[in-house]
C-alpha cells in the first residue's frame, strides 16, 4: 500500500471524530443550558454572589468547601453581569470548555509517545468525549474539574516513567504547568492530596526521586494556597471544618450499600488491573494503564472514606477507569497479530471490555435522559413550579426546609428573591440531630436548628417550603429549638401541595423582630 493511500483516510477520521464530539457536546449543553441549573452548581453561584456584594464567607454564608470552587464561580457570574445575561449561560459553556481544554492539551501531551497517540484529533475527541458524557447531568461539579485537571498530570507521569526505558522526556514547561494544574484540581477536594501520595510511591518503585518539576510544582501551588485560605478566609478552617467534621457524617450510606452502588465501577477496575496485568509485557502503553489505574483505586479509597453515595463522589475514577479499557481495547486491536505465528487475539477479553464501556455509557444516558426531558419541557419541573409560585405571588424572601438543595437553587438564583438561611439546605439540621445521638453535647457547640429558627424569624420569608418526603418534621423540630419560632410559623396557611411538597404563605400582620423575639414568645413586636 502506498504512503499516500495510507494517509488518505486521515482526514476523514479527524472529521468524523470532530463531528461526533460536536453532537456530545450539543446535547450535553442543550441538557445544561435548557434544564434547571444543578443545584450544587446554583448554589456557588449564589455564595460567589454574596461574597461579591461583601457578605463574609462561611460566617454569613455556610459553607463546607474550599474557597476555590466559590472564587472560580464568581468567575462566570462576574461575566455574566458584564453581558447582563444568566449566569447559567455563562458557567456551563465555561465548565464543558474548561473539560474539553483538559482533553485538548492531553492528546498534545499523548502525541509525542507515537503509535496509537500519534492521531491527535481521534485521541482528542475521545478523551473530550469521555469528558462530557460520564458526567451527564454533573457537568461542573468540583469531581469533574478535578478529573479534567488531573489528566495532563497523569499523562506526564507516565512519561516521566518511560523515560528509564527511552521514552521522550516531557519539556519542563509542561511537567511545571501539569503540576500547577493538578493542585488546583485537587485544591477542591484536598483528599485527592492521596493521589499525589500513591503516585509518588510508584514513582519510588521505579527509583525515580521525588523532587522532580511535576510534583513540586504541585506541592508549591498546594503549600500557597492552604496560606492564603488561612490568610484570606480564616472562618474555613476555623468554622466550616469542624462544622463538616462534627455534622456531614449524617449524610453518610453504610459500607455495604455504598459497596453495592460501587459495585460496576469496582468490576470495571477490577478488570482493568487484570487486564493491565495479563498484558503488561506485550501490550503498548502498559506505564499509561498503570497510572490511570493507580489514580481511580485511589479515587475509589477516597469515595468509601467520604461515604456518600452520590454518583459525582465515584466520577474521577469512573472517567480515567474508561479511559483506560478504550486504551487498552484500542492499543490492543491496533497490534494485530500478522501470521500464525503471532500471538493471538485477547477476543473474550476485547469483550468484556466492551461490554464494560457500553454499560458505562449506556449507565450515562440514562442520567442525562431526564436533564433532556427537562430541557426539552422546562416548565414541568418541580423548580420551575415553585418559581412560578414565587412570582405569582410576588415574594420577596424564601425558605424550603428540606435536604433537597435544588428546591432553595436555581429556585432563587432565577426569581431573584432573598434567601431566608445562611445554609444552603437542612444537611446541617439533619446532621445536629444526628450527632446528638452520639454525643448531646455537639448541640451547644454546633446549635443548628436555634441558627436556623433564627434565620426564619429574621428573614420573615414569604413563601416557606416543606418537603414531606423525607421523614423528618422540620415545624416540630424548630419549634422545640426557638420557641419564638412557634409564634411566628402559626402565621403562616399552607397554599398549595404537590410532588411531596407542602407551600406556605406568610398571612398579613407583619414580622417578628428576631432581637425583641428571642427573649421570649411573649415579648415580640412586629414590624413592617
Amino acid at each position: 500500500m502506498s504512503l499516500t493511500q495510507t494517509r488518505a483516510p486521515r482526514p476523514i477520521v479527524n472529521a468524523i471524530s470532530l463531528l461526533l464530539l460536536l453532537g456530545v457536546t450539543m446535547v450535553v449543553l442543550f441538557a445544561a443550558l435548557r434544564s434547571p441549573l444543578k443545584d450544587d452548581i446554583a448554589w456557588l453561584l449564589y455564595v460567589a454572589r454574596r461574597w461579591i456584594a461583601g457578605r463574609e464567607l462561611y460566617v454569613d454564608v455556610i459553607e463546607v468547601n474550599p474557597p476555590l470552587i466559590i472564587w472560580i464561580s464568581a468567575i462566570p457570574l462576574t461575566v455574566a453581569r458584564w453581558f447582563a445575561i444568566d449566569p447559567q449561560f455563562v458557567a456551563m459553556p465555561a465548565f464543558a470548555a474548561i473539560a474539553l481544554g483538559c482533553a485538548w492539551w492531553s492528546a498534545c501531551l499523548l502525541r509525542p509517545i507515537g503509535g496509537l497517540f500519534a492521531a491527535r484529533i481521534p485521541m482528542f475527541a475521545v478523551i473530550g468525549g469521555v469528558l462530557l458524557i460520564i458526567p451527564a447531568a454533573d457537568l461542573g461539579q468540583r469531581e469533574h474539574l478535578l478529573v479534567a485537571a488531573f489528566l495532563p498530570y497523569l499523562i506526564l507521569f507516565a512519561r516521566t516513567l518511560d523515560t528509564e526505558h527511552g521514552g521522550p522526556r516531557p519539556a519542563i514547561g509542561a511537567l511545571l504547568a501539569a503540576g500547577v494544574l493538578a493542585a488546583l484540581g485537587c485544591a477542591l477536594k484536598p483528599q485527592y492530596g492521596l493521589v499525589f501520595a500513591a503516585l509518588e510511591v510508584v514513582a519510588l518503585s521505579h527509583r525515580i526521586r521525588p523532587w522532580r518539576a511535576a510534583p513540586m510544582a504541585a506541592t508549591a501551588t498546594l503549600t500557597g494556597y492552604v496560606i492564603l485560605v488561612a490568610w484570606v478566609c480564616p472562618a474555613y478552617l476555623r468554622r466550616a471544618v469542624p462544622m463538616a467534621l462534627a455534622l456531614y457524617g449524617a449524610t453518610d450510606v453504610s459500607f455495604g450499600a455504598l459497596l453495592l452502588k460501587s459495585a460496576p465501577l469496582l468490576a470495571a477496575e477490577g478488570l482493568a488491573i487484570f487486564l493491565w496485568w495479563r498484558h503488561r509485557r506485550t501490550v503498548n502503553h502498559a506505564t499509561l494503564l498503570m497510572t490511570g489505574m493507580v489514580f481511580a483505586a485511589t479515587s475509589s479509597v477516597i469515595c468509601f472514606v467520604d461515604g456518600k453515595d452520590w454518583f459525582y463522589h465515584r466520577l474521577p475514577a469512573t472517567v480515567v477507569t474508561l479511559l483506560v479499557l478504550i486504551l487498552w481495547a484500542a492499543s490492543t486491536l491496533r497490534h494485530r497479530p500478522d501470521d500464525e505465528g503471532s500471538r493471538r487475539m485477547p477476543w473474550f477479553e476485547l469483550t468484556a471490555a466492551g461490554i464494560m464501556v457500553a454499560l458505562f455509557c449506556v449507565s450515562a444516558a440514562q442520567r442525562l435522559e431526564p436533564e433532556v426531558r427537562q430541557a426539552v419541557e422546562p416548565q414541568a419541573t418541580t423548580v420551575a413550579r415553585l418559581e412560578a409560585l414565587i412570582r405569582l405571588h410576588h415574594a420577596r424572601t424564601y425558605i424550603a426546609f428540606s435536604e433537597w438543595i435544588a428546591l432553595g437553587f436555581p429556585v432563587v438564583n432565577n426569581t431573584g428573591v432573598l434567601w431566608a438561611s445562611r445554609f444552603d439546605s437542612m444537611w446541617a439540621l439533619k446532621g445536629e440531630l444526628w450527632r446528638a445521638h452520639i454525643d448531646p453535647a455537639a448541640t451547644k457547640e454546633w446549635p443548628i436548628a436555634h441558627w436556623v429558627a433564627h434565620d426564619f424569624i429574621a428573614g420573615c420569608p414569604d413563601i416557606a417550603v416543606v418537603d414531606t418526603r423525607e421523614g423528618l418534621n422540620y415545624i416540630r423540630v424548630l419549634s422545640a429549638a426557638e420557641p419564638s419560632f412557634v409564634r411566628v410559623w402559626s402565621r403562616y396557611k399552607e397554599i398549595v401541595a404537590f410532588d411531596g411538597l407542602k407551600v406556605y404563605k406568610r398571612g398579613k400582620g407583619g414580622c417578628i423582630d428576631p432581637w425583641v423575639a428571642a427573649e421570649g414568645p411573649g415579648s415580640g413586636t412586629t414590624v413592617r
